[in-house]
């Protein structure tokens, strides 16, 4: 049997004991993460998504993509740019899916990844005020 879930705007066709590596998620190795946005399983498809279906996984590791190199150039305009980035993923391993599922409540995730505490906000960064140059004397 398999499943589609969507976490970090993508959609993902798993079946038991598949790994995959979707975005993200502020998760340690070994947590137990629940995806509730299942989109269909087996041959039932949710509009848009499926009542009391879940899919579990376990993470395996937090790890950075290979580097994708970004180019662009523009013929004849002596305009060439090279940028470089590697995306940050998550490892995980699909462990159980199905309808009515008993995890933990602490294992939630609802595809967001946790949000962070609305009490935890970092304090403004202050500006430095800018240097005015020394006007020039007339002779």
């Amino acid at each position: 049997m398999f499943a589609v879930i969507k976490t970090g705007g993508k959609q993902y066709r798993v079946t038991k004991d598949d790994v995959i590596a979707i975005e993200k998620l502020d998760f340690d190795a070994g947590a137990t993460i629940v995806f509730d946005e299942v989109l269909a399983l087996g041959d039932k498809i949710g509009a848009p998504r499926l009542d009391n279906t879940q899919v579990v996984g376990e993470v395996l590791k937090q790890f950075r993509d290979e580097k994708k190199i970004i180019f662009k150039k523009r013929r004849r305009k002596h305009y060439r740019r090279r940028n470089g980035h590697r995306q940050y993923l998550t490892l995980v391993k699909i462990t159980d899916m199905g309808q009515g599922l008993s995890v933990t409540a602490s294992a939630k995730n609802t595809a967001a990844a946790a949000p962070a505490a609305e009490g935890e906000k970092k304090p403004a960064a202050k500006k430095a005020a800018a240097k005015k140059a020394p006007k020039k004397a007339e002779a």
